[in-house]
């Protein structure tokens, strides 16, 4: 049977193309929505130098010793993202899982892209699934590193 590779790349989740400002949301509400589902997270504000726009930087623990980095920028809805740096898919899944079920108002309005695919030309965002958990969507974000990835 062969193993999965353990790819590490960054995931960034959006709201669906077309309707940015889906999520309703700010980094002042991600950032009490990251306080209330994990333990100790370590936050910090800045101004984009690309978008002069406040953007949150954050490290939350997933699972005990399992920890992440991500960036996030809410403030209008040409731009909104969520970013995980340096995370494998099933790490990536795991937030997108909390992002999906208990911060963005419905299932269907979180989308994914990957630097990996990116850098192999894929530019266009993927629907999260609406529905399924940890290991589903860590399935889903494989099959997207591995629709662009080359052995």
């Amino acid at each position: 049977m062969p193993t999965e590779r353990n790819i590490r790349t960054n995931f960034a989740f959006y709201p669906p193309q077309g309707d940015g400002g889906a999520w309703r949301a700010t980094v002042e509400a991600l950032e009490r929505a990251l306080r209330e589902a994990f333990p100790e997270p370590t936050v910090e504000y800045r101004i984009s130098g690309i978008h002069n726009v406040p953007v949150l930087d954050f490290e939350i623990e997933l699972a005990p010793g399992v920890w992440i980095d991500g960036t996030a920028a809410l403030p209008k809805p040409d731009y909104a993202y969520i970013a995980l740096t340096d995370v494998t898919a099933g790490e990536a899944a795991v937030f997108a899982r909390w992002l999906r079920d208990f911060f963005v108002p419905a299932p269907d309005l979180v989308w994914f892209a990957s630097s990996l695919a990116m850098a192999n030309g894929e530019q266009d965002p993927w629907p999260l699934p609406a529905e399924g958990g940890d290991d589903e969507l860590a399935v889903e974000l494989r099959r997207h590193l591995d629709s662009v990835d080359t052995p």
